[in-house]
């Protein structure tokens, strides 16, 4: 039985600027967290007004914890010569939430679609490598309510299962949001559900 994933890779903060030459042209390669495409569309202005005389602003990226959303761009090169190689460096390294683009200067050669294959998934992987890549869980989160009576009992689940409390409200009707790790989701569910006098519900995203 296949074990469902629950973790995911990403970065925290920008790599470094990192450049490539290849027969006259020139590829600065940069990475960026992002977590949304308005995130990246910043980026990119920023990119073009920073590299504003290159001829080429070529990217990928892919969004969502799921590794569920994800674009490539070829901005004017050859189709599939730029943007599918630096998103192939993305799945090689096995990341998300992470927007990579490699910026050209034509140097007056052209490098024939093998060429540009070949540099853009560099540029991609030099700037990839410059990065600290983190591993991050996929959590649920849950409400969780009950009277005060019940406290004791609640705590001492919270307690043994490692669970982490988000938000927590004590009064004589309590309320607790926690958060648990996707793999664990479904049997803490029960957990809380087979309690007396607790009621638990999945919060929405």
């Amino acid at each position: 039985m296949e074990v469902e994933k629950d973790t995911y890779k990403t970065i925290l903060k920008p790599s470094e600027e990192v450049l490539f030459k290849e027969k006259g042209s020139k590829f600065f390669g940069y990475a960026f967290p992002v977590s949304s495409e308005e995130d990246v569309k910043a980026h990119i202005e920023v990119l073009k007004k920073q590299h504003h005389s290159a001829r080429h602003w070529c990217y990928a990226w892919q969004l969502g914890k799921n590794y569920e959303h994800y674009r490539a761009n070829d901005d004017g090169e050859p189709s599939n010569s730029a943007g599918m190689p630096i998103y192939g460096q993305l799945q090689s390294f096995d990341v998300t939430n992470i927007l990579v683009v490699a910026v050209r200067y034509f140097g007056g050669t052209k490098l024939g679609v093998g060429g540009l294959i070949q540099a853009y998934k560099t540029t991609a992987q030099m700037a990839l490598e410059t990065c600290r890549i983190v591993e991050r869980t996929i959590d649920e989160a849950f409400v969780l309510k009950f009277e005060y009576p019940e406290m004791n009992t609640v705590m001492r689940i919270i307690k043994d299962e490692n669970i982490y409390l988000l938000n927590q409200k004590m009064e004589l009707n309590c309320e607790f949001e926690i958060s648990v790790r996707k793999k664990d989701a479904e049997r803490v569910f029960e957990l809380f559900e087979n309690t007396y006098k607790v009621t638990i519900k999945r919060m929405e995203n």
